[in-house]
């Protein structure tokens, strides 16, 4: 069988999953299987036991999407995701040796080179045979960023949860069903970390915890782990119900609670879950650059008990991003979780189940697409499954597995309001063999039988720990070494043991490190300056009126610069303060100007006419779309704003487009029928004159050969008749083979219909590019009378000077602009 060539299956928003498949006669069509990206808006799921391919299947998804600038959020519970950053253009035997193993060479009675060079011939050939180009790897892995995360260790990426206790944003506070959720989740995947099963209807640990997050989430509180300890011990609520805080439970209970929070936050295999990114929904799908990201999150290390905790709040964080979301009915971004038996069983209410079944059901309408995976889906709700509109069914291994698969298809026909046929359903599922799966889409006429195409990335098997380690080396040398300030040295730079006086009427704050010291070194404040303050820009053509917070701080070691705030860097909104210093630490001599309350009101002037003159907004608009993006975004973000509208706008297009070539299709395809027809009128036409004249001539001949002089001349007229007979049948002939012929042209028109449809849609695609767009700028000074900034602060920000007096910040700030 031919490959396909990419012009084929190079098309927007649809991704080429493999071809369709002949069940009976056990062998590929000619057909691709192509699967349009949209349809993904209303979920998927991929069943099917060891060796029926769906890893591979699902690898492929998550490359499609990937090539069509199609972000994902990936959860690996098993280590085969890696396998996405196994992509080899080159096809080199090198490029696959170090993901080989010796055992496996030996086994087959080869040199781990020989094995190499074999696998690399394999997989080239694979790729080819389903018309897949070096160059069309490559472009897999220019497309978008891929990087493993894993929480609770530093083998890859490392990633902490805890920042997620973190008050929700207004829209989940506005909305009161979204915040018991978001209270629930938080309080019951805590303490499934800690190893307490609690109903959040009975447990009292549960209700205490809950009711303190809400507590202090409407007042727009944080809330760390450390200072959760404390506020079991002394809550910040009087009553519970109608019980006050002691009948509903004891300060000796709390205390307990409070301890084995204590106890787990203080183990030293805890320690990783301290260390890493906080989970951002938003960054885990695009690079700062605007790069669609493949952000995998591995939890094959973790216990049951930490995965369930990791999962209950990566999928509470999800729900909150969705909801800041605008509708849309096109494919935003998507969720894949593999092996997903056991977060969303049938009977149990894991902490994890409310939040996906409020994902199935919800984030369909904001553009986010739900793939789950698993071998087991006897261990599935299927009720909640009938809210997924895709199925890709491969081999399944128990009987229990089909009927729990087909109850699923069954719901999710009643959901979408078409007829099921169990029966011929059933037996389709039981002819499935290896990489042949159903697909069950409820935006089809019907089901499709189809083979999955070869994977782009190399299917090498779970990956170990180590190899992810490898993987990740690279990157995580680059985020510790810019994720720091440059060191520098104290050395001759005056400290004073004790805190330096300062005058009344400055407010001083300390800033809370973020990075661990070393054993043995010195601890040191030094001195800066930090302001806040809110800018209101407002323009009504752009239908911009938005306020936006700025916070910079200097450092101010050796005095106050000149160019005070030109200097200064912008802070995070994370970065914590307090009232109060750290005992261990001693301070650097206070510079003079910084002892002077005047100088202070100084400092407030000159950081309101540095916010006016440097810190305008520009906004960006495109002229395709006719509309700005939001005020506040660089330019790649604002990119990124319009890449959905254009693949909103695109998928109108696109639908239009096809729409209209659509008609002329239905029109050729009228007028072939009506073709077939003369053909088929005009064949029976010739048959019957060539028939005809074939019997008359005959007759003439025998009459001739027989009769008299008489019958002679009659038979001579006879034969005359006959000659024109066949004169007409002749004629005939030609009329059938001009009737082909138009049935030939109309065919080579549909075929020509069909170029310009492509050539179109690649010349729209091409139009909806928002990386090649230029876009309008406008530039907006914040309204200087509504410019507010408040009182300037005096820091201290935490140091650490190590026995050759080199220093090092135990903080973190924005770059310098």
């Amino acid at each position: 069988m031919t490959a396909p060539s990419p012009e084929v299956f190079e098309k927007l928003a649809s991704f080429y999953l493999g071809r369709h498949y002949d069940l009976k006669g056990g062998k590929l069509k000619d057909d691709l299987l192509m699967y349009d990206a949209k349809d993904l808006c209303t979920h998927a799921m991929c069943v099917g036991m060891t060796g029926s391919g769906k890893t591979g299947l699902c690898l492929s998804l998550l490359e499609e999407a990937a090539i069509d600038g199609i972000p994902a959020i990936c959860v690996d519970p098993k280590g085969d995701l890696g396998n996405l950053l196994l992509t080899f253009p080159d096809m080199q035997p090198e490029d696959f040796k170090p993901w080989l193993e010796e055992n496996e060479a030996s086994r087959k009675g080869k040199t781990l080179d020989e094995l190499a060079a074999d696998t690399a011939a394999t997989w080239k050939k694979g790729l080819a045979s389903w018309g897949q180009t070096p160059e069309r790897v490559a472009k897999f892995k220019e497309s978008v960023d891929i990087a493993i995360y894993t929480p609770g260790s530093n083998t890859g990426l490392p990633m902490t949860v805890l920042k997620s206790f973190d008050a929700p944003p207004r829209e989940i506070l506005d909305d009161s069903d979204a915040m018991r959720e978001r209270v629930t989740g938080a309080a019951s995947g805590l303490l499934t970390l800690m190893g307490i099963d609690a109903d959040p209807l009975l447990s009292r640990e549960h209700i205490l915890i809950a009711s303190i997050f809400n507590h202090c989430w409407i007042e727009g509180k944080n809330v760390t782990i450390g200072d959760l300890i404390g506020l079991i011990q002394s809550p910040p609520i009087e009553r519970v119900g109608v019980l006050d805080l002691d009948s509903f439970m004891s300060a000796s209970d709390r205390s307990k609670l409070a301890m084995t929070l204590n106890n787990l936050l203080a183990s030293p295999a805890f320690s990783t879950w301290l260390e890493g990114e906080p989970v951002n929904i938003q960054k885990m799908l695009y690079t700062p650059e605007g790069k669609p990201r493949l952000t995998i999150l591995s939890i094959a290390h973790l216990t049951d008990n930490e995965r369930m905790f990791f999962v209950t709040i990566l999928l509470n964080e999800l729900l909150a991003w969705v909801r800041t979301q605008s509708g849309t009915s096109s494919l935003r971004a998507m969720f894949y979780m593999d092996e997903v038996a056991g977060y969303f069983p049938p009977v149990a209410n894991p902490p994890s189940k409310p939040p996906m079944l409020t994902l199935l059901k919800q984030a369909r309408a904001f553009g986010l697409g739900i793939t789950l995976a698993t071998q087991n889906p006897v261990d599935l709700d299927y009720k909640g499954l009938s809210n997924i509109g895709t199925w890709f069914l491969g081999r399944l291994q128990t009987e229990r597995d089909k009927a729990r698969v087909l109850e699923g298809l069954e719901g999710a026909a009643i959901q979408s309001g078409q007829a099921f046929d169990r029966n011929a359903m059933e037996q389709i599922l039981a002819g499935l063999g290896s990489r042949v799966f159903l697909l069950n889409n409820v935006h089809d006429d019907g089901p499709s039988i189809f083979q999955t195409r070869w994977a782009m990335s190399f299917l090498a098997g779970p990956l170990a720990r180590n190899q992810i380690s490898r993987l990740m080396a690279d990157r995580k040398a680059k985020m510790e070494t810019s994720g720091k300030l440059e060191s520098e040295s104290l050395s001759g730079e005056p400290a004073a043991p004790t805190r330096p006086v300062v005058p009344s009427g400055i407010q001083e704050r300390f800033m809370v490190p973020t990075e661990v010291p070393d054993e043995n070194a010195k601890l040191v404040y030094r001195p800066g300056i930090y302001s806040e303050s809110s800018l209101h820009f407002v323009r009504s053509s752009a239908n911009l009126d938005t306020w936006i917070d700025v916070k910079r701080a200097i450092a101010c070691g050796r005095g106050v610069p000149d160019d005070l705030w030109e200097s200064s860097c912008e802070v995070s909104v994370d970065t914590e303060w307090s009232e109060d210093p750290d005992e261990d630490y001693t301070f650097s001599e206070l510079p003079t100007d910084l002892m002077s309350s005047s100088k202070f009101k100084s400092f407030e002037k000159q950081f309101k006419s540095y916010l006016y003159r440097h810190h305008a907004m520009t906004i960006y608009k495109s002229g395709l779309l006719k509309e700005y993006a939001p005020g506040g975004l660089t330019e790649q973000e604002a990119r990124n704003h319009f890449k959905h509208a254009a693949r909103e706008a695109l998928d109108r297009e696109t639908e239009k487009l096809r729409n209209k070539y659509a008609v002329k299709m239905e029109r050729i395809n009228s007028k072939m029928q009506t073709a077939q027809d003369r053909v088929d009128r005009e064949a029976e036409q010739y048959k019957q004159a060539k028939m005809s004249s074939v019997i008359s001539f005959g007759a003439s001949i025998l009459g001739a050969f027989m009769g008299n002089k008489v019958a002679s001349r009659t038979n001579v007229s006879k034969m005359s008749t006959a000659m024109r007979g066949a004169g007409r049948a002749a004629q005939q002939k030609g009329d059938v083979m001009r009737a082909e012929e138009q049935l030939k042209q109309l065919a080579l028109d549909i075929h020509e219909l069909d170029d310009e449809l492509n050539e179109d849609l690649e010349k729209l695609g091409e139009e909806y590019r928002v990386e090649d767009w230029t876009l309008e700028t406008t530039t907006v000074p914040p309204r200087k009378s509504d410019l507010k900034v408040d009182d300037p602060w005096l820091i201290w920000t935490p140091w650490q000077v190590d026995s050759t007096g080199i220093a090092s910040p135990l903080f973190s700030w924005a770059e310098k602009e």
